[in-house]
């Protein structure tokens, strides 16, 4: 394929993506808004004042950065894994297999449409939060790149979860019995200086905790954790990720039985 018939593929899939999540917007965009609301009303105002602050900040203001990358990671991972599903489930991946796209091309369609939607989340719970309390953002760029590598990386997670699945029994696994308490136990609600060490020094091994903190970092200028290492982490594990993704779209005999 030449490059100008790569990029007409890409941008195929990706308006794809990009037409499936807003057609069906109340339940891809609406949901989050609602949780996130919900949280900030029953933590945030209800049980805020009794807790205090943290690391001088309204417990409220503090929760907000982990609500708003939660929500990103949930919605990237769950648009890619239940899209490249659908399509490997109802054979009409086959059609992509078998033309000249390179897979590289395919990966990046379906990684790029759960980046979009984890982003328009990311903005609409951010308004959302602003009926709670007011977001400064203290680093622009660290808070911008640390979101998208997210979105990007989950995006990617999903696909291979995708990959795998052999049901959509499958997809829900992983967001239920993995991500969801990785995410709960990632700092999202509590500072990890609160932990006793020995559960401080285990919660350093949830990758999920640097991404949150960076983020953390990004908005209010604090975190537990050093943010150089949260991007060598997140960067390392996007390689990865990206590398896995497009083997197993190329070889993967899940793909082809």
């Amino acid at each position: 394929m030449t490059a100008q018939q790569q990029w007409t593929a890409f941008f195929a899939i990706l308006h794809k993506e990009v037409y499936r999540f807003f057609r069906i917007w109340m339940q891809t965009l609406l949901p989050p808004v609602i949780s996130i609301t919900l949280y900030l009303m029953i933590f945030g105002d209800l049980m805020g004042s009794r807790i205090g602050q943290i690391e001088g900040y309204s417990y409220v203001d503090f929760i907000v950065p982990g609500l708003i990358m939660m929500a990103v990671m949930m919605n990237a991972y769950t648009n890619v894994s239940s899209s490249f599903f659908s399509a490997k489930f109802q054979r009409c991946i086959e059609e992509l297999l078998v033309s000249p796209t390179p897979p590289y091309i395919v990966v990046l369609g379906y990684v790029m449409g759960g980046t979009i939607r984890g982003l328009m989340v990311a903005c609409i719970a951010t308004l959302a939060a602003l009926f709670f309390t007011d977001i400064i953002v203290t680093h622009y760029f660290i808070t911008l790149a640390i979101i998208v590598m997210t979105a990007i990386l989950f995006s990617l997670a999903g696909f291979i979860n995708a990959v795998f699945a052999h049901s959509f029994d499958d997809i829900a696994v992983i967001p239920t019995f993995v991500l969801a308490p990785l995410i709960y136990l990632g700092g999202v609600f509590y500072s990890v200086n609160m932990l006793p060490d020995f559960w401080a020094t285990v919660s350093h091994l949830n990758p999920i905790l640097y991404i949150v903190n960076a983020f953390r970092y990004g908005v209010l200028g604090v975190s537990d954790i050093n943010v150089a290492w949260a991007f060598l982490i997140v960067g390392v594990c996007l390689v990865v990720a990206y590398i896995a993704a497009v083997y197993l779209l190329k070889y993967s005999q899940r793909l082809r039985q």
